[in-house]
């Protein structure tokens, strides 16, 4: 602890495995950032690594991008938080509804997992029912529901939800689990429990994988015909796909949505927004019920978050952005497949717009089953030697993220250092 210099070992004095959650990484050899600066970040040590998670997708503009900087430094002059709606939260919520289809009402909240908290709060309070179904795999945040049938390494008998690392046992009871893009199975579990499921919350780019075509747009009829609420966790798809999001890239209007990430240009925030009379569950004149939920947010809709969302907005929306991302993305994808090949190894690239992920299967990743199918060993392996190699990203193999920072230099950065990576990992012995 007193030498000051060693922040490795400092961090795993008092942070269980040396870690802030999620990475995985082995015991002292994770890096201890430093700063960032549009797609690159410096650890402690002065390390510079090319950066492919650009905090979890929340820098799409960048690291220290200058004009959500100012915007943020002049806020907190004028007071970093009031606890109550400013000028600036105001401001924020109109540009929200002028992008989101289905956003008639809004609650600014402090991150992604308040905000699909709050929303399936309100489909429960909205409905009366018990239950809610989610797709195996999927995470929606850090409360019971949002890491329910997430992390097991082996299939479930749906619609039982694994409750592993969720940390609270009741979520086998209150829920349901589906495997996406298989519309007919998720529609005869939605029929067979119709009284009792208040919400099916949903990824629409689920992890790093496409709905099938027809998948969405068919979940969206079924459960409006059933009177379920639909939620769209758009905390990754969010203003990344589209100015509007999943709702615009895939033509399909949820009733909630949840916002954070990429919103704030690397600032906290989250956002619960959706149909008017579902956000009115949340208006306290309607204090104690029935079809009430509390709701509020020390520190959602601070000023400071709120300008850098704003400013966040002014850069996402310029002309030409979002298909500057999307070209940068197929790129991407193109240079880990050619890698891949080039090095003989059976796997295939999965992702859309400026997200990806490397799956090591010959067979088509479409689900969960498909996805706990492929060599995960042999992709951890390969994480871990790019980081070594410079190339900061989570070896636990979610998504690989790009930025409107990340330019050729970057992509021929990354070709050359996963070739490296994979020539230095090849055969994986134990990784079958």
């Amino acid at each position: 602890m007193s030498d000051s210099s060693n922040f490795t070992q400092r961090a795993l004095a008092l942070f269980p495995a040396g870690s802030n959650g999620e990475y995985g990484i082995p015991d002292g050899d994770a890096p201890v950032l430093e700063r960032g600066n549009g797609c690159r970040v410096w650890d402690t040590d002065g390390r510079e690594y090319l950066d492919l998670t650009m905090a979890w997708g929340a820098a799409l503009v960048g690291h220290a991008h200058p004009q959500v900087i100012e915007a943020a430094r002049k806020a907190a002059t004028d007071g970093a938080n009031f606890a109550a709606l400013n000028r600036r939260a105001v401001e924020l919520a109109e540009r929200i509804a002028a992008l989101s289809p289905c956003a008639e009402r809004i609650r600014l909240v402090t991150s992604g997992s308040e905000a699909t908290l709050l929303c399936l709060r309100i489909a429960h309070a909205a409905t009366g029912r018990p239950k809610v179904l989610k797709f195996e795999g999927a995470y929606h945040g850090q409360h019971p529901v949002g890491v329910a049938g997430m992390i097991s390494g082996q299939p479930t008998v749906l619609p039982q939800c694994d409750p592993s690392g969720a940390g609270a046992a009741w979520v086998e009871r209150d829920v349901l689990a589906a495997p996406f893009n298989d519309l007919a199975r998720t529609r005869q579990i939605l029929h067979d429990h119709s009284g009792e499921l208040a919400a099916v919350i949903v990824e629409p780019f689920h992890r790093c994988i496409s709905p099938l075509p027809g998948f969405l747009e068919g979940l969206r009829e079924t459960t409006r015909a059933l009177g379920i609420v639909l939620i769209f966790d758009e905390v990754v798809t969010g203003f990344r796909l589209a100015p509007g999001g999943a709702q615009e890239y895939y033509g399909v209007q949820p009733d909630l949505v949840a916002y954070g990430k990429a919103l704030g240009g690397g600032f906290p925030i989250g956002a619960c927004a959706g149909r008017r009379d579902l956000m009115e569950t949340v208006n306290e004149h309607r204090l104690p019920g029935p079809h009430y939920a509390w709701s509020a947010s020390t520190a959602g809709g601070n000023p400071v978050s709120c300008a850098a969302a704003l400013a966040t907005l002014d850069i996402l929306c310029q002309p030409g952005v979002h298909a500057g991302l999307h070209e940068a993305g197929r790129q991407f994808r193109s240079r880990l497949q050619r890698a891949l090949e080039s090095a003989g190894e059976a796997g295939q690239v999965l992702g859309d717009g400026p997200m990806a992920q490397i799956a090591f299967s010959a067979a088509p990743v479409v689900d969960q089953t498909t996805w706990l199918a492929s060599n995960r060993r042999r992709g951890r392996k390969l994480m871990l030697e790019l980081l070594r190699r410079g190339v900061f990203l989570n070896p636990m193999g979610t998504k690989l993220y790009l930025s409107i920072a990340h330019d050729e230099a970057a992509l021929e950065t990354l070709e050359e250092r996963l070739t490296e990576a994979l020539r230095a990992t090849g055969g994986c012995a134990g990784c079958g």
